[in-house]
């Protein structure tokens, strides 16, 4: 999930800057052998005798009953970097019709939601849907990447590997929309480090601007209806339209959160749910946000012992002073941005972006110690471009609508903060918990846009019931920064499931390439073998 960056928005569940708890899956996974330590016997659920129909909802038949037609996916692209890979001719890709509330499923206004699928070469099984995260994260992209490696594994072999766009994000319809690209690169160079009233209220006319904006330009019955809530009612629709009579299903991070609300509103239709880089459902805004920014300071501080130990760190030598160097070099662009070779300057709030997108993965530790060093020496090229790739900017200076979605489905997925003293304990707490991204100046309690949100949250923190839902597989990264290891324990603990424990540092672990990890996951997928009681995983070291 997109880490819950604190400035002025929505505090997000998980991907690279200071937020929440998803993030973005397995862009940038780190490929490495493994070891595995297993404990106890393995429990083979096997593949069972031909499942039992799935009992489709009568009054949405016209969706469930829906005929899909396929064709090439070029049209599909939801960025100019994804066309090449979308215009190859194993890919083809539909849009399937969803009502846009549930509950008037027949007052005629409806969603279109894209799938992309690659089919099975061998044996099918079924469909495998998969998301990354976010929430915002193109499914359809997703899978686009990864279908290279899924088909040398064993899944692309025994399912059809379908990707979605979730309601109003990549190439569905409508998509949210809230920023122009210029008011995108605007709001990047906004730095809101001032706690006292003025500031606060600046900072909050922000979050208002912004707010406004999404009503105006996506809808406000739009942004009613894209939580999470909803989108596993989609998944629903998806499974039949496709043809499965049981869903298989793999989500990263954010996409965790889909897969427990899925496992929620339909346990009877699961056949599988593989899900990665947990979201705890019972955690609170504040208490997500201030586990996901110690997450984050937990992998800076891996980092900073790894860096200290090598020649030319900016940080010193010791990593026990890492953070108090990293603050030294970083707070000055408060006040003094640092130049970029495109002509636009590199702002606090940016560089904190790109370090948290290289936190990610410890591959990207060695450029992560460039970027700080050439910020020491006021260049700030190569953080610009790992806060680019965060937030989805092309060379052109085009954005994607991930981050804009991000907002607007976290707004309507959990209880805004609408007390300053909330907003102000949140501040407080997360500088506490992440001091590497503080400024400095005392912690800014500004409200963020849900707190001006046009609609109300369709979600809260809840303990799901699942009753009747076959065994599941959770997959948890002990050095995850953006949904810390323990969320991934206690989320298979509510499931019932089994958890894969993975020692690593970075953000998702599996159907990446790690033999180890893959392995368990893969024969879970395919033949429904659960992990041994106590397995785990390690990563090799980058």
């Amino acid at each position: 999930m997109l880490p819950r960056l604190l400035r002025r928005r929505a505090h997000r569940r998980e991907t690279p800057a200071p937020a929440r708890r998803r993030a973005r899956p397995a862009a940038l996974a780190v490929l490495g052998a493994a070891t595995v330590v297993l404990v106890g016997a393995c429990a083979d659920a096997g593949t069972g005798d031909q499942p039992q129909a799935a009992q489709n909802p009568p009054e949405l038949a016209q969706f469930y009953d829906q005929q899909l037609q396929w064709g090439p996916c070029a049209d599909y692209a939801p960025t100019a970097d994804d066309a090449q890979t979308y215009a190859d001719p194993q890919f083809d890709c539909t849009r399937v019709t969803v009502p846009q509330d549930y509950a008037r499923p027949g007052d005629g206004k409806t969603m279109q939601i894209a799938l992309l699928r690659k089919k099975a070469t061998g044996a099918k099984i079924g469909s495998l849907f998969a998301d990354p995260g976010g929430p915002g994260a193109s499914g359809t992209s997703f899978v686009a990447r990864q279908a290279a490696t899924w088909a040398t594994n064993g899944l692309g072999d025994r399912f059809d590997l379908v990707g979605f766009d979730p309601r109003g994000t990549g190439a569905s319809l409508p998509k949210i929309q809230c920023l122009t690209d210029a008011e995108n690169d605007e709001e990047r160079t906004k730095v809101f480090a001032d706690p006292s009233p003025a500031g606060v209220a600046a900072a909050e006319a922000d979050s208002r601007q912004f707010a406004e904006r999404c009503t105006q330009r996506t809808g406000a019955d739009v942004l009613a209806n894209v939580g999470t809530r909803d989108v596993a009612k989609d998944m629903d629709v998806m499974r039949a339209a496709v043809g499965d009579q049981k869903m298989t299903y793999a989500g990263f991070s954010y996409g965790t959160e889909l897969g427990t609300a899925y496992a929620e509103a339909f346990p009877q239709n699961v056949r599988a749910l593989l899900l990665d880089g947990a979201i705890d459902p019972t955690q609170s805004t504040i208490d997500s946000t201030v586990k996901q920014n110690a997450g984050f300071q937990l992998a800076f501080d891996n980092f900073a012992e790894d860096c200290t130990s090598r020649p030319g760190c900016p940080l010193g030598t010791d990593p026990a002073k890492a953070t108090q160097a990293f603050q030294t070099v970083m707070r000055p662009l408060i006040d003094t941005p640092a130049k970029v070779g495109d002509g636009r300057v590199l702002s606090f709030s940016d560089a904190q972006t790109g370090v948290s997108q290289a936190l990610y993965v410890s591959q990207l530790w060695p450029a992560l110690q460039q970027g700080i060093s050439q910020v020491a020496n006021g260049n700030g090229d190569l953080l610009m471009r790992l806060a680019d790739l965060y937030h989805e900017r092309d060379d052109q200076g085009r954005y994607s609508n991930m981050l804009q979605a991000f907002q607007s489905i976290s707004c309507v997925n959990q209880p805004a903060l609408k007390e300053p003293s909330e907003a102000l304990e949140l501040a407080t707490r997360a500088d506490e918990a992440a001091p590497f991204r503080s400024t400095g100046r005392g912690p800014v309690g500004a409200r963020d846009a849900c707190a001006f949100w046009p609609v109300p949250p369709t979600s809260e923190p809840h303990t799901p019931k699942v009753d009747g839902l076959p065994p599941v597989v959770v997959v948890s990264v002990t050095g995850d920064p953006a949904t810390p290891y323990q969320a991934g324990v206690d989320l298979a603990q509510q499931l019932n499931g089994s958890l894969i424990k993975v020692n690593g540092n970075q953000h998702t672990a599996s159907l990446q390439g790690d033999a180890c990890t893959d392995k368990l996951a893969i024969d879970y997928l395919v033949n429904l073998t659960l992990p041994p009681q106590g397995a785990e995983c390690t990563l090799a070291p980058s």
